[in-house]
């Protein structure tokens, strides 16, 4: 999370400079104190005012500016980061930090920082490709600096090119990410199942259900954010993929079985967020059922794979139980018969808790039993409190 936390965002002298207010803005509405360090070529593309407008906090510009809080002891700000943001980052600026060149307000936080420092480059694809860039690029990756890849897409100058600043969310994932390698799940791997699997009738229909995938997206992100190593196994969903993540895309429950198998041989912990579909049609037809030749259409239908009954290995196992009736008693009959260390249920019959909701209402149950009712929050935020309890597991 971001909140309480300190970004020195450092601006530079590309076109794609404008993109730095959205950064801001959703940095600052994140809860985040954004001290916002300008070139002087930045100023040239936006000015100062909109950054503090956007921040309520003064914009550096001049490293010798006598009105700046930070002018007397400019290693003040380096010493206050909790990271420094550049975006964009341009091919002048990479160079002059591969340099270790200080003379300017920028170069002075980047080199007194211990903070971790984040660089998105912006620039024509042929200065970033060229091979002086790249030579840059690899020094400040061999000191420690995460670099977030420019797109492919139209560039200033009129053609399409790798040159393009990453989007806005990427960043932001980005930091969250290298904030949370200092955390508690740092150098852990996690493996999150997410979404409903599909099982197919003919090419175009298929045996499914309601899942949103939100609670396993929420929970990958959360891990991910606490500086775990997460794998996020996920059936169709409508969600963005996180950042920062390895998603694997599945569509059955045997596809999902088949990663996850392979998933967990290095994991610490695995949880079973997807609605697994229990049955599938043991017949698939090779071509689309015409609704004039089958008026009445009758499926037989077979068990799917039971994933986590089925799974071996050294790791936690976190199931999921959405139940619409006996919602504790159901959940403790599958903590125990699969042999799990956790077990999370939901009543699905609530509005507030059901599917594609974002908020969740659970009752958490560990291997002793033990069941505690969590009130009603945010998927995010039971994806918090899940993960405080397999921090305690994974040691």
């Amino acid at each position: 999370m971001l909140n309480g936390k300190t970004i020195v965002l450092g601006i530079t002298g590309g076109i794609a400079a404008y993109k730095a207010a959205d950064l801001a803005s959703k940095l600052t509405q994140a809860g985040a104190k954004v001290e916002v360090v300008m070139t002087d070529a930045a100023t040239k593309f936006i000015t100062p005012l909109t950054l503090r407008n956007i921040t309520h906090r003064p914009v550096v510009t001049d490293m010798f500016e006598p009105a700046s809080e930070w002018s007397v002891e400019h290693v003040a700000l380096a010493e206050a980061a909790d990271a420094v943001v550049i975006a964009p980052a341009t091919a002048n600026t990479i160079a002059r930090l591969a340099a270790g060149i200080a003379d300017n307000m920028l170069g002075t936080v980047v080199l007194a920082t211990e903070a971790p420092v984040i660089l998105a480059p912006a620039m024509n694809d042929v200065m970033y490709r060229n091979d002086v860039t790249q030579k840059n690029v690899a020094k400040l990756k061999a000191r420690g600096f995460t670099f977030i890849e420019p797109e492919y897409g139209r560039l200033a100058s009129g053609k399409m090119g790798k040159g393009r600043l990453t989007e806005t969310a990427k960043i932001i994932e980005t930091i969250e990410k290298v904030l949370g390698q200092k955390k508690d799940l740092a150098g852990k791997s996690i493996v999150v199942t997410a979404g409903g699997t599909r099982e197919p009738i003919d090419p175009v229909r298929h045996i499914g259900n309601r899942s949103s995938g939100k609670m396993g997206y929420a929970l990958a992100e959360a891990a991910r954010d606490r500086g775990a190593e997460v794998t996020l196994v996920t059936a169709a969903t409508a969600l963005e993929e996180p950042g920062g993540v390895t998603v694997i895309k599945v569509n059955t429950a045997e596809e999902m079985k088949k990663a996850v198998v392979k998933a967990v041989k290095k994991a610490d912990a695995l949880l079973m967020a997807a609605a697994v579909a229990d049955y599938q049609p043991e017949i698939i037809a090779r071509e689309k059922i015409k609704k004039e030749v089958a008026q009445n259409l009758t499926l037989k239908l077979v068990k799917t794979p039971d994933i986590l009954s089925e799974l071996k290995g050294d790791f936690i196992k976190v199931g999921f139980a959405a139940e619409s009736e006996n919602v504790v008693a159901n959940a403790r009959k599958k903590l125990e018969t699969k042999h799990l260390d956790m077990i999370v249920a939901n009543d699905i019959t609530h509005p507030d808790s059901g599917f594609d909701a974002d908020t969740n209402r659970v009752t958490i149950i560990d291997k002793s039993g033990k069941a505690e009712d969590l009130p009603l929050m945010s998927k995010r935020e039971v994806a918090e409190k899940i993960m405080d309890r397999v921090v305690g597991m994974v040691g």
